[in-house]
């Protein structure tokens, strides 16, 4: 993990320190299962638990576990050592009738459920964001733009509603994912709870807000963990399509979206008129890591019979990683979305370029209407864009001058095909489909004749 890309919560998540804690509240758990049992001693497990209370896992201890691993090879067995040095005789009790991974698989889980916890924290703040910007836009006209050519219009809310819908389903989609990953396995060297009571699964899982797999090897399957991946590697991909959309909107050609620009702040070392989309190119760089993860994940399902060790080093990055990027993108992003600024002028003025050629369908279907085959009709509306767009001639100003078109319609018909208001007719009813209906803040984007209006 890079500090660059890491807020403060993740790195304390998956630090070794936090990692060892998760990992003695796992062996005393399941000492105390023991002793529920009448296998321990529960004066010793009760001194034990004491002792775990007031032992500091600290940047000593991590450098006692790293000493004793250079030894003995394992991190488990490094950890355990560690701990009977400090836990004094009550420390003998610690592992028993564990395998490695009953401790590392169930410790891991709840840190992946913690983890994902933050992460559903800032996606909310980003579903807000984007929610609270959509109201504030839902009537503000701008072009669409199909294959990055004008199309017909929308508003700038209704873009906004796009992502808050998907953000939905990825909110959906991370709710299941925490169940998938929200268990736990204490079944032995090969699930077969040979050596271990399933009833210290139970109070072990209990303990850490898990459910026990209904089934295990020597770990917890892969294909959970894959999901777990990919699901964020999912979610890193809509913030990198939300981030796109708006560096196209924030070209100088375009100018109808900047990212917020702090006081003080540099875009170029060369250049200062810079104001560059930087956050939002940050964010297609670390969705294309994320992706990376996520095939990562994906090949570590594969292993041999009960379990082998390939996937365990790709997971110290893999996992930790995933989470700590995402965590870092959904917030730096919904930065953005707050403080983005929005140019409704400038999205007015791009609308009209082509002299309302975006209303080319409206004029096609009012002639269709007239009784005029669609062929023709398509015919004499393709003729008088393509002469718009090669000529620099106002669409309108052609449409109005061709004879069939203009004796069908009469200037009342051709009028109301451009009327930029039938554009909005159908927001309202959308933004209520997703619980966005609160009326917008300030103006409607059209003035009291109809027509398309600056808002500031």
């Amino acid at each position: 993990m890079l500090e660059r890309y890491s807020r403060p919560v993740m790195q304390a998540l998956w630090s070794e320190e936090n990692r060892y804690r998760r990992w003695l509240e796992v062996e005393v758990a399941a000492c105390e299962a023991w002793a529920e049992l009448g296998v321990l001693p529960a004066d010793e497990v009760a001194r034990l638990r004491q002792k775990a209370a007031a032992l500091v896992v600290d940047a000593g201890f991590v450098r006692r576990v790293a000493e004793l691993e250079t030894q003995v090879r394992h991190d488990v067995v490094a950890f355990t050592t560690a701990l009977a040095e400090r836990l004094g005789e009550e420390g003998r009790l610690i592992h028993y009738g564990l395998t490695s991974y009953d401790v590392v698989d169930t410790a891991l889980s709840s840190l992946m459920v913690e983890a994902l916890d933050v992460i559903r924290e800032g996606l909310e703040r980003l579903a807000a964001a984007v929610a609270g910007r959509a109201r504030e836009h839902r009537d503000t006209l701008m072009v669409g733009r199909t294959h990055g050519v004008h199309a017909e219009p929308i508003t700038f809310g209704l873009k906004l509603a796009v992502w808050y819908a998907e953000i939905g389903r990825h909110r959906a989609r991370l709710a299941r994912c925490r169940e998938s990953v929200r268990v736990g396995k204490v079944s032995g060297a090969v699930g077969t709870y040979a050596h271990v009571h399933p009833h210290v699964e139970r109070y072990v899982c209990r303990r850490l807000g898990l459910e026990p797999a209904p089934v295990s090897t020597q770990i917890l399957q892969r294909d959970r963990h894959a999901e777990y991946v990919t699901t964020l590697a999912m979610l890193g991909g809509a913030i990198e399509c939300f981030a796109t959309d708006l560096r196209g909107l924030a070209r100088t050609e375009v100018g109808e979206v900047e990212e917020p620009f702090a006081t003080g702040q540099k875009g170029s070392s060369a250049m200062p008129h810079k104001r560059n989309p930087v956050v939002s190119e940050q964010m297609t760089g670390l969705a294309r890591v994320l992706r990376g993860y996520a095939l990562t994940a994906m090949e570590n399902v594969v292993l041999w019979h009960e379990r082998d060790i390939s996937n365990s080093s790709a997971e110290r990055l893999v996992i930790p990683g995933a989470t700590t990027l995402v965590d870092y993108m959904v917030n730096r992003f919904a930065d953005v979305v707050e403080g983005m600024h929005v140019y409704p002028e400038r999205m007015l003025a791009n609308l009209e370029r082509s002299g309302g050629i975006v209303h080319s369908q409206s004029v096609l279907l009012a002639l269709v209407d007239t009784g005029l085959s669609r062929e023709e009709a398509y015919r004499l509306v393709q003729a008088c864009a393509r002469e718009s767009l090669e000529t620099g001639r106002p669409f309108r100003e052609l449409v109005r001058q061709d004879p069939v078109i203009a004796e069908r319609l009469g200037p009342e018909r051709l009028a109301a095909a451009f009327e930029p208001s039938r554009h909005l007719e159908r927001v309202g009813e959308i933004f209520e489909r997703l619980g966005l209906s609160e009326p917008p803040e300030g103006g409607t984007g059209l003035d009291g004749n109809g027509e398309a209006a600056s808002r500031g």
